[in-house]
């Protein structure tokens, strides 16, 4: 199978226990990215993607955003996919006692209602500071702009993201892909993207490469649909169980540089 272009996700997947890109994986990517393509494809917003871009010399390469909802491409839009702003005041209202955080996505920027545990927590992790700006203000601006949320996080105490959820999937389930990476987490997104559809979009209007030459590499729920339909889907090990099993490989967890473990022994420049 050929390794014409590598897309990778990021967390838990590309870095190391230290939550950054080990000597060994920036040396891997270095190696052949002057022949192959290396594509970073994560629910992060740009800004939190961009100094990994840098560390591995490849932001010459598009960037796939907000779990496929924004794609650059010499670092401009070429798809744009967000959640309307009404979705965002009915999500406001049902939380209007504040029992849980939201922040609010478009493009590069971030907001949040106040520098709270999540909102710090989630600072320190992406290595991007937000702007703090009331919910309500954000949702006027952006409907004089037109504009939306690339991507909602609902962070808060498990019993009131599992009432979140709840709202979410009763209310807009057709229209939202609710992720929970993990009980105190929700990532919202529009249910019409995913990384899948971006890859397609990539591959067909910029690379010009069949998804059979492509690998990727990811350990979460919302990497299985890219792992499936690539040629060589790659899986670290400490991927869900979903994602395992639908895996062509296996490879090392992140924390072991599984992605560069890989690339070392299946890709020449």
């Amino acid at each position: 199978m050929q390794h014409r272009i590598v897309f990778s996700d990021i967390d838990g997947t590309l870095l190391n226990k230290q939550r950054e890109l080990s000597d060994f994986t920036i040396s891997e990517i270095k190696r052949i990215k002057k022949t192959i393509p290396v594509i970073l494809i994560s629910s992060r917003m740009p800004s939190a993607m961009k100094h990994l871009q840098e560390e591995l010399e490849i932001t010459n390469q598009p960037l796939i955003c907000y779990n496929g909802g924004l794609i650059l491409v010499d670092h401009k839009p070429i798809h744009s996919t967000f959640i309307d702003t009404n979705i965002i005041e009915k999500l406001n209202l049902f939380n209007k006692d504040k029992s849980f955080h939201i922040s609010l996505y478009h493009n590069d920027d971030w907001f949040v209602p106040e520098m709270d545990f999540w909102a710090n927590r989630e600072m320190e992790n992406t290595k991007v500071t937000p702007v703090v700006k009331a919910t309500e203000k954000v949702v006027e601006d952006w409907k004089i702009s037109q504009k939306g949320a690339h991507k909602i996080m609902c962070m808060g105490e498990e019993t009131y993201i599992d009432k979140a959820f709840d709202f979410l999937e009763n209310n807009f389930g057709d229209t939202l892909h609710l992720y929970r990476s993990k009980p105190t987490y929700i990532e919202v997104a529009h249910k019409s993207i995913s990384k899948l559809t971006a890859i397609e979009k990539l591959l067909d209007f910029h690379f010009d490469i069949p998804i059979a030459d492509a690998v990727a590499f990811g350990d979460n729920y919302n990497d299985i649909a890219m792992i499936k339909a690539v040629g060589t889907g790659v899986a670290v090990a400490n991927a869900k169980p979903e994602t395992l099993e639908i895996a062509d490989f296996i490879t090392l967890s992140g924390k072991e540089d599984g992605v560069a473990t890989y690339i070392k022994n299946n890709i020449t420049e």
